[in-house]
C-alpha cells in the first residue's frame, strides 16, 4: 500500500537519489551540485524547505519538495520546487497523491496560490497538471543567475 507522509531526518538520502533521477530524466545530470548532507540541513535544521514522500514497503518512491514564497501582489504562496515519482510507480496515482497533499498544505497555511515550473518539452508532466485543472502560463520568461 502506498502512503504519503512528511519527510523526516534520514529520508534525505533517498530523496537525494530521486533528485538525481529527476536530473537525469530532465537531461541535466551534471547540474546537481547539492548534496544529501546539505539537503538534510536545509530540510531539518534550517527549515528552508519541506518535503513530502510517497512510501511503499518502507521505500521512498516519490517526493514533493516545496517552500513558502511571497508575491507582492498576493502575499504568502507555496512554491513546488520539485516533484518526482520513480518511473515504475507512475500511472498508479502516486503523483496525484503527492500533488493533492501539497495542495492541502498550501491551503492549510492559507497560501494564496501554489506555483511551479514545468519544462516545455515534458508533455507527461504538462498533461498531468492539466488533468488536475491547473493553469499553465507561458507568457513569463524565467530569469536566473547561478552562483556555483
Amino acid at each position: 500500500m502506498i502512503s504519503i507522509r512528511k519527510a523526516k531526518p534520514g529520508d534525505e538520502i533517498e530523496i537525494f537519489a530521486l533528485i538525481n533521477e529527476l536530473a537525469l530524466y530532465e537531461k541535466e545530470p551534471d547540474e546537481v551540485t547539492n548534496t544529501a548532507t546539505e539537503l538534510r540541513k536545509h530540510l531539518f535544521e534550517e527549515h528552508l524547505c519541506d518535503a513530502l514522500v510517497a512510501i511503499e514497503n518502507q521505500k521512498i518512491i516519490g517526493f514533493a519538495l516545496f517552500y513558502i514564497s511571497y508575491s507582492t501582489w498576493k502575499g504568502k504562496c507555496l512554491y513546488l520546487e520539485d516533484f518526482y515519482v520513480r518511473q515504475e510507480y507512475r500511472k498508479l496515482g502516486v503523483g496525484s497523491m503527492l500533488f493533492e497533499e501539497t495542495i492541502k498544505i498550501a491551503k492549510s497555511i492559507k497560501a494564496k496560490r501554489l506555483d511551479w515550473l514545468v519544462l516545455d518539452w515534458n508533455d507527461i508532466a504538462i498533461n498531468f497538471y492539466r488533468k488536475h485543472g491547473t493553469t499553465l502560463d507561458n507568457s513569463w520568461i524565467n530569469g536566473r543567475i547561478s552562483f556555483d
